[in-house]
């Protein structure tokens, strides 16, 4: 069952009795304002879920009675989106969503010619606005899987991430082929690389078609680099089945 909200916890505890407490807690009596017979969904945000029907509400907690839990198994392909940093509260938004769009990893990347810099302090509180924006949203579209957020990584780290991948595409507005030609893994680590606002360098372009990206398009429009990924990502959800996948659970 996924009916009701998603609520994170550090683990999910055993079918019975669970007073869900701490922030979590809080969001679900005071700001969701859930009630006696209501059902929510616990989850680690690592594949593993309960479902649960509210027993009890304080000012800032829940009793719930908790049924088995299962575990979700991933997808036979993962993608794992490279996201060049964009300006503002943008980055944010695409990793908001990509969650949504049920993206398995995100990667940020220091692209030559990204406006927006993360350096010293900066890169850390990127980084946990980030992984706040993944959580948020895997919570907000019931996942079972929070995102992992990546350190910030260099164009050298991202070739590397290609010559491991079982695949990987570049969004590129002046490719030829659309995404639609590429051949695509039926399993195994996809790559979906975004580039920035003033677009992905000549270097760049050269060295992750080297690696084994293939350049794509994804239609006649040219889309910003906050939204380009979540367009992606639908179309590979619907090319690789990932969105036909049955019912993946297991005790």
């Amino acid at each position: 069952m996924t009916d009701g909200p998603f609520f994170l916890v550090d683990t999910v505890p055993a079918a019975g009795e669970f007073r869900l407490a701490g922030p979590e807690g809080r969001h679900a009596a005071a700001v969701r304002r859930l009630r006696v017979g209501e059902t929510l969904v616990l989850t680690d945000g690592r594949g593993r879920r309960a479902a649960g029907t509210v027993l009890e509400v304080g000012r800032a907690e829940l009793t719930v009675q908790l049924d088995a839990a299962v575990t979700i198994d991933r997808p036979a392909v993962r993608v794992t989106m490279v996201q060049a940093l964009p300006k503002g509260d943008r980055g944010e938004l695409a990793v908001e969503l990509a969650t949504e769009a049920g993206v398995d990893e995100i990667v940020p990347w220091a692209a030559s010619r990204c406006v927006a810099r993360w350096t010293a302090d900066r890169a850390d509180r990127g980084h946990a606005r980030w992984q706040n924006a993944a959580r948020e949203a895997a919570k907000q579209s019931r996942r079972s899987y929070v995102p992992v957020v990546h350190d910030l990584a260099s164009t050298a780290a991202v070739a590397a991430r290609i010559r491991e991948a079982a695949g990987a595409v570049l969004l590129h507005e002046s490719a030829e082929r659309p995404l639609t030609a590429v051949p695509l893994p039926a399993a195994g680590d996809l790559l979906l690389v975004v580039g920035p606002e003033g677009g992905v360098s000549g270097e760049e372009l050269a060295l992750f078609r080297q690696a084994g990206a293939a350049a794509v398009r994804l239609g006649p429009e040219v889309l910003r680099t906050s939204t380009a990924g979540v367009v992606a990502l639908g179309a590979l959800g619907v090319l690789t089945g990932r969105w036909g996948d049955p019912d993946r659970s297991r005790q």
